[in-house]
């Protein structure tokens, strides 16, 4: 027994021994040798790094390592340096080495010298970063590092962007999650992007010169610039020479198309197209021309819808950035498989410059909330964009909350950083560390919402879609019920836990979101907008209100106020839905009535004229229980079955004026007794006229009360605008309306 507790007391001898000869100790017991130290005149974000290093350490060890200015002479002390590389390959560069017992912490500029800090602390001591409010700092008396260790690592994405308000309104975390701290980054402030419009505003030249204007069908509109005029070229130049004096010091502005695919199709723009194989063949050959003025600074134009396409011949001038969009791609799977076009533009566009920039997507831009099975994707994606050489890449996040937020906004920017890592461990380290027990649950509704979509291969998962496409697909009945289920679950797992259960109640509000969008379209017994009692009484379900009352105050403690990128607000959208069940409740003498359509719908709502008289109700989103006309009026008529008094009459409008959905001029009711011959019951005036302040979400009920009538048969004629107004960025094009419920009583 003796000897085998000396053998025993021998080996773990020489296993201290080994491992004293392989490790260095940074802390030991609430005790260091160790000093951090940065040169004299180090840069301020140096500076910041060693405060931060020091900061991170005291929490882990207990310990208080002083920071000191580096005695370069003395070799034999034991310090952290922290600092620049001396002959860096890249500003990017990190590097975390040991020599001796020296720690050196470096990185090719000062701010890749502040990553570099926050990559050891993640690396070698267990930190996470998860949000600016959660962030796990492991306790560790004993810490030790490597002897011998030398990592070396150069980011191949250099400008790292994150649309979240997480990074932008903490440039702290945005360091610890090295992105940038605005959307355009080194840009003229306000000349980011759809830039034609603020260098020649159509109120200041478009009465007295249309021809500066884009010809659209033999008439000159307001929408994009006419790229072939002199003038034009003039004009914009010496805007971007004013710009550019007022902001010396930026380095990029952008000289970009208007948000629309409204392009001049005069002689002189279109034979450059026509040449080039693209409209980018008149946007480069512009762009060239006001880059060759600016030398010295970076001209940013977009390859966008209709400009996304490379040129034949032009190539981009050197100091042109294009930033390539990917806004029209199927975001059920990666890029390269379900958009090869964009692909193939990325790798023609590729060939004739290395000055391109990414502007990706991540999430549903009509609906913030919505369930957006698209985590998959995320890495295929940015190491497409990587292994076609681009160096800058901006992913579009919602910037306000949105589904899964805080996970979105963490593992995008870590793939941004290391495409290569691995996606599968960095989810579930999130999930564990930021919802704890709660973590495994919302691991099964996000691992079943994925799998359930790719059941559904024709399934087209779009940036402006809706929930109400997937109701037969990963959020059909069935699988909501599941998801909900998990979600008490989870919830009841840390129901003693105040602060982790507010994060899982934000991460359940996409789930909620669903099943109130489901229940509006009475999706089933489970999920609607009313039940009925023996007396054949509607009424509120009372899981309903309570569902909605949860995700009224869930919104309101996470501070989450938009529910698309249009403006349309939480607020908004609760009081439409409370003026939606009140709606459901009322009596309806049309509910059911079969419904003839003297006018052809288009697209939507499968063009089924019963989408009147259905019961379901539309909400902000076309996609979702409303009936399109394009450029043609509403007329239906709603046969009752037999004589019924009527007293009122209402119907349902939708308004989404960037997609160039208006309300009706009018709406005008009129009756018959036969189907033949009818007479008016009076006509209902758009109460606010289309202009360009006009809401850009909005529902409005036109509604018009009559003396007590006979009616068999009921008409509703809804006048179009028919086409969008000059001001507009789709003037000129067919205008739609939308009508959901029409209803009498």
């Amino acid at each position: 027994m003796k000897l085998l507790q000396f053998l025993c007391l021998g080996l773990l001898s020489m296993f201290i021994a080994c491992q004293q000869n392989t490790d260095l100790t940074l802390a030991r017991n609430k005790a260091s040798d160790y000093r951090i130290s940065h040169e004299a005149n180090a840069d301020e974000k140096v500076a910041k790094a060693a405060q931060e290093l020091q900061n991170y350490l005291r929490q882990i060890t207990e310990v208080e390592m002083p920071v000191e200015v580096e005695n370069t002479q003395d070799s034999t002390r034991k310090l952290i340096s922290i600092g620049l590389l001396p002959e860096p390959a890249s500003e990017a560069e990190i590097r975390i080495k040991t020599e001796g017992d020296r720690v050196w912490i470096q990185g090719g500029s000062p701010q890749s010298t502040l990553y570099a800090v926050y990559t050891f602390l993640e690396e070698y001591t267990g930190c996470r970063f998860y949000t600016p409010e959660a962030e796990l700092v492991p306790n560790q008396p004993v810490l030790t590092l490597k002897k011998g260790l030398d990592y070396r690592y150069i980011p191949e994405i250099t400008t790292r962007t994150v649309h979240s308000r997480l990074y932008y309104q903490d440039h702290s975390f945005a360091d610890k999650r090295k992105v940038t701290y605005e959307a355009f980054p080194f840009y003229v402030p306000g000349a980011g992007v759809h830039t034609f419009h603020r260098f020649m505003p159509s109120a200041v030249f478009y009465k007295d010169h249309p021809e500066y204007y884009a010809l659209r069908n033999g008439k000159r509109i307001p929408t994009q610039l006419c790229l072939s005029n002199e003038d034009v070229f003039q004009i914009v130049k010496d805007s971007v020479a004013a710009y550019l004096g007022r902001h010396p010091d930026a380095q990029v502005i952008s000289v970009s198309q208007d948000d629309n695919q409204q392009y001049c199709q005069c002689e002189h723009c279109q034979a450059v197209d026509l040449r080039e194989g693209s409209p980018s063949g008149s946007m480069i050959e512009f762009v060239n021309k006001i880059a060759a003025s600016f030398p010295n600074k970076m001209i940013s134009t977009l390859a966008y819808q209709y400009t996304r396409k490379a040129p034949r011949q032009l190539k981009p001038r050197e100091n042109v950035l294009i930033t390539l969009c990917s806004i029209e791609c199927d975001r059920s799977g990666p890029i390269s498989e379900k958009c090869q076009d964009f692909t193939e533009d990325l790798i023609a566009w590729g060939k004739i410059t290395d000055k391109v920039r990414i502007w990706d997507y991540t999430t549903q831009f009509t609906n913030f909330l919505a369930p957006f099975p698209n985590l998959h994707t995320l890495q295929p994606n940015v190491q497409l964009f990587r292994d076609n050489q681009a160096k800058w890449v901006f992913e579009q996040h919602s910037h306000h909350p949105s589904e899964l937020f805080e996970l979105r906004s963490y593992l995008t920017a870590k793939l941004l950083w290391n495409p290569d890592l691995d996606q599968e461990a960095l989810v579930n380290d999130f999930l564990n560390g930021y919802y704890e027990e709660a973590g495994p649950y919302v691991k099964k509704y996000i691992d079943q919402v994925h799998t359930s979509l790719k059941e559904h291969p024709d399934f087209f998962l779009f940036l402006y879609g809706d929930p109400s496409q997937a109701f037969d697909a990963y959020l059909n009945a069935d699988l909501l019920l599941q998801y909900d289920q998990w979600f008490d679950t989870a919830e009841e797992a840390v129901i003693n836990q105040p602060e982790v259960l507010q994060r899982v109640k934000a991460a359940r509000l996409s789930v909620d979101y669903a099943i109130l969008e489901a229940s509006r379209k009475n999706l089933s017994k489970s999920f609607s907008l009313t039940e009925q009692n023996e007396n054949g009484e509607w009424s509120e379900p009372l899981r309903l209100r309570e569902r909605l009352e949860r995700f009224r105050k869930t919104c309101q403690e996470q501070d989450i106020v938009l529910m698309n990128e249009m403006g349309y607000t939480v607020q908004e959208y609760l009081e439409f839905y409370d003026r939606t069940l009140k709606r459901a409740q009322q009596p309806n003498l049309l509910r059911g009535k079969p419904v003839k359509l003297l006018q052809k719908p288009k697209k939507y709502a499968n063009e089924d004229p019963q989408t009147l008289t259905d019961g379901a109700l539309g909400g902000a989103n076309f996609y979702a229980n409303w009936l399109g006309f394009e450029g043609n009026d509403l007329e239906a008529v709603i046969d009752l079955g037999e004589e019924t008094e009527v007293r009122e009459v209402s119907s349902a409008f939708l308004q989404v004026v960037n997609h160039i959905v208006f309300l009706p001029q009018r709406v005008t009711y009129s009756y018959s007794l036969d189907g033949n011959h009818y007479q008016s019951l009076g006509t209902v005036s758009n109460p606010e006229p289309l202009s360009a302040k006009s809401k850009i979400n909005d529902i409005q009920y036109f509604t018009l009360e009559v003396s007590p009538v006979k009616v068999r048969y009921l008409k509703v004629v809804a006048d179009n605008m028919d086409t969008a107004p000059h001001w507009h960025h789709g003037a000129g094009m067919p205008s739609w309306i939308f009508v959901d419920e029409v209803m009498a009583r």
